[in-house]
C-alpha cells in the first residue's frame, strides 16, 4: 500500500511559460515514474487552489514537493515547504526561471530536470523572509519596481514587448527615490534610482542585478544605483545581463543579514510576485531549505 511518505508531490502551473508548464509537467511526471518514484500530480485552477494543494501535500507528509513552472511557482511552493523539513524541487517551465538558473538546473529540458530530482542530491540554500513570507530571489524596489507597476496596469501588448514599452514610458517620468536603508543596523538615508536586495544573482530572466549573490553564504547582496541621467541608466542596464554594471562608480554593493528599506510610493516585488508597499524588513535565513540540485554543484 502506498502512503503519503512514499509519494512525491508534483505541482504544475499549466499556464507557466505560455503553456510550457502543462507540457513540462507531463514529461516530468512520466520521467519520475520511469525512475521508480510514486508521483502525486497536482494542478490548481488558480493561485489560491495551487497554494492549498501545496500546503496540504506537505502536511500530508509527502517525501518531497516539486513545482513545475517559473519563479512565481517557486515562491508559492516555498510558502508550503520552508521550515517543514520537506525537500523541494523545481522543473523550470516559466519565463524567468531565475531560482532554477541559480541552482544550475537545465532550463529547457524537463526530462533532465526530473532526472536531477530522481537522483536525489540535495543542497541546503538560504532563503529570505519578510512579514512572514519566504522568498528565494531578488527584491526589486526602485525603477525596476516602477516598471513592474506600469506593466501590471497595461493590457496591451502581450509578452516581452509590454516590458519594453513600460520601461521606456517609465524612463520618461522617473526621478530619483529618497530611501531610508538599514544594513544590519547601519543607517543610510540616500537618493537612488533603485535598490535591489539579492539572495541570488539574477531576476527578470537572467538579469544579473546582484551578480555576487550566492545561495549559501548567509548574506544578501544589496545593490544601490545612485542618481544618474536617464541615458546613463539605460547604458548601465545594458550591462546588467552580464553583471558588469557594478564597475560603474555610481553603483555600490553592500552585504548584510538584515535589510530594512523604506521609500515613499514604492511597491516591492520578488520572485516575480508583488510583495506590497515599503517599509519592509528582509532577513536572511541561512540554509533554510533543502533543494534538489545537480550533484556537481554541491559543495
Amino acid at each position: 500500500m502506498t502512503t503519503a511518505g512514499d509519494e512525491l508531490a508534483l505541482l504544475i502551473n499549466p499556464s507557466a511559460g505560455r503553456g510550457r508548464g502543462a507540457r513540462a509537467g507531463r514529461r516530468a511526471a512520466h520521467r519520475l515514474a520511469e525512475a521508480g518514484l510514486t508521483v502525486r500530480t497536482l494542478a490548481g485552477r488558480d493561485v489560491r487552489e495551487a497554494a492549498d494543494l501545496a500546503r496540504e501535500s506537505v502536511e500530508d507528509g509527502v517525501r518531497a514537493l516539486v513545482v513545475v513552472g517559473g519563479d512565481g511557482m517557486v515562491h508559492l511552493g516555498l510558502q508550503a515547504v520552508a521550515g517543514s523539513g520537506t525537500p523541494f524541487g523545481v522543473i523550470p517551465a516559466g519565463t524567468g526561471n531565475d531560482f532554477a538558473r541559480a541552482l544550475g538546473l537545465p532550463l529547457r529540458d524537463p526530462d533532465a530536470a526530473a532526472d536531477i530530482v530522481a537522483a536525489g542530491a540535495l543542497r541546503e540554500v538560504d532563503l529570505g523572509r519578510t512579514d512572514g513570507q519566504w522568498f528565494a530571489g531578488v527584491v526589486a524596489a526602485g525603477f525596476d519596481a516602477k516598471v513592474n507597476d506600469r506593466v501590471n496596469r497595461m493590457r496591451w501588448p502581450k509578452g516581452p514587448r509590454r516590458y519594453d514599452l513600460a520601461t521606456f514610458a517609465e524612463l520618461g517620468v522617473f526621478t530619483p527615490i529618497p530611501y531610508h536603508l538599514e544594513l544590519d543596523g547601519e543607517v543610510l538615508d540616500l537618493d537612488a534610482m533603485l535598490i535591489a536586495v539579492g539572495n541570488i544573482a539574477s531576476y527578470g530572466g537572467g538579469l544579473r542585478i546582484t551578480p555576487g549573490a550566492e545561495l549559501d553564504d548567509g548574506l544578501f547582496d544589496v545593490v544601490v544605483v545612485a542618481p544618474v541621467s536617464r541615458a546613463t541608466l539605460v547604458r548601465a542596464f545594458r550591462r546588467v545581463k552580464h553583471g558588469t554594471h557594478t564597475v560603474y562608480p555610481f553603483v555600490t554593493v553592500h552585504r548584510a543579514r538584515q535589510v530594512k528599506l523604506d521609500a515613499p510610493g514604492i511597491t516591492a516585488y520578488v520572485d516575480g510576485e508583488r510583495l506590497g508597499p515599503l517599509p519592509r524588513t528582509f532577513d536572511v535565513v541561512p540554509r533554510a531549505q533543502q533543494v534538489y540540485a545537480p550533484a556537481a554543484g554541491l559543495p
